[in-house]
């Protein structure tokens, strides 16, 4: 058996497989609500046999949304839509997860298809926080307000809030956001982060947030269940969050009870030059791994079924997330394993079985 497709199990959970469902903003919920669109989208990609399927970004407040499309998880209005969709994804074979996410300074933008960038207050809009006055750049000019050391604990509390309704809606594996530019990475990146109190400045004082919010979140969340954090590995700018600080907040998220580090970078700094390239963020989960002495999930242009066996088969991480390559593809893990010869290892749905 390929390695890819070997269960892999974290406290109760076992995956079916090493190949899971990055979470992919979809844009299209209502008032935070999921749709119909969501149920078909995320369950495709059960059907299609992912071991893992992680919901996009779900905004712990309606101030923490990117858009006013994005998904939220901060009132008990969005339970019964999300668990229809974990029990669909249950009931064929793939673990539920779900992304806690606060936007901060890029928060209050229009949908990318409406151009990204961020409406005005009033229009649409809404004021934005951060922790420190200063904006993004470029179509994300709004210059957000500092969070004060009161307000930073609602925020916390916030996420409290929705990891115990994400318990609620059914799901069995959670993701706290640190990622991307968005408001916990901010807090982590000297170039967002330009604080003099206990919440900025130093390295322990910028990762105080996400691990104060770790240790809240692991207070409520069941011993048993998988409890994970995307981190930015790197800002890709000179003086910005790198992957040396990366390895150490990672030891620190596994002394406070986080089970899986989920690999990504940049986001954080609108002049970021990233080197592109297939498995480009791969060598961050690696080495996290390695030195760190905890799970990690690699992720970024994983496309092909040999490159990702690869990346699981010499240790550089436990899980592959797949995101742009599962949209235009729902089915590429029962297509990976029929190109690495084990087709066997994703059987198809009855419904489906006369023409797999």
């Amino acid at each position: 058996m390929a390695h890819l497709f070997e269960p892999l199990t974290i406290k109760s959970i076992t995956l079916r497989n090493r190949i899971g469902v990055s979470p992919m903003c979809q844009y299209s919920s209502e008032e935070g609500v999921a749709t119909d669109w969501h149920l078909v989208h995320l369950g495709a990609r059960a059907i299609g046999g992912a071991g893992l399927v992680i919901a996009e970004a779900s905004a712990v407040s309606p101030a923490g949304r990117i858009t006013p499309g994005d998904a939220g998880i901060w009132g008990e209005q969005h339970i019964a839509p999300l668990a229809r969709i974990t029990k669909f994804l249950k009931q064929h074979g793939s673990v539920a997860g779900i992304q806690l996410a606060h936007a901060g300074r890029k928060a209050s933008a229009s949908r990318p298809w409406e151009g990204g960038t961020h409406l005005p207050n009033g229009a649409g809009g809404w004021a934005t926080v951060a922790p420190s006055a200063l904006a993004f750049g470029e179509g994300l000019a709004k210059v957000p307000h500092a969070l004060t050391v009161e307000e930073i604990a609602q925020v916390r509390a916030d996420f409290v809030a929705a990891a115990k309704r994400s318990l609620m809606a059914g799901y069995e594996w959670v993701e706290i956001h640190a990622a991307h530019g968005y408001l916990a990475h901010e807090f982590l990146s000297p170039l967002s982060n330009h604080r003099t109190d206990s919440y900025g400045g130093s390295f322990e004082n910028r990762i105080r947030f996400l691990l104060e919010t770790t240790k809240a979140v692991r207070a409520v969340w069941p011993d048993a269940l998988p409890f994970t954090v995307r981190l930015s590995c790197t800002d890709w700018v000179e003086g910005g969050w790198d992957i040396d600080q990366s390895v150490e907040l990672s030891r620190r998220l596994k002394a406070e009870g986080v089970d899986l580090v989920d690999c990504s970078s940049g986001g954080g700094v609108a002049q970021a030059k990233i080197p592109l390239g297939p498995g480009y963020q791969v060598p961050f989960a690696e080495r996290i791994r390695r030195e760190a002495g905890i799970a990690t999930a690699a992720v970024g242009l994983i496309t092909d079924a040999k490159q990702a066996e690869e990346i699981i088969q010499t240790g550089k991480a436990d899980v592959v997330l797949l995101a742009r390559e599962s949209l235009r593809d729902p089915y590429w893990p029962a297509h990976a394993a029929r190109a690495l010869g084990h087709a066997t290892a994703v059987p198809p749905p009855v419904q489906y079985a006369r023409a797999w």
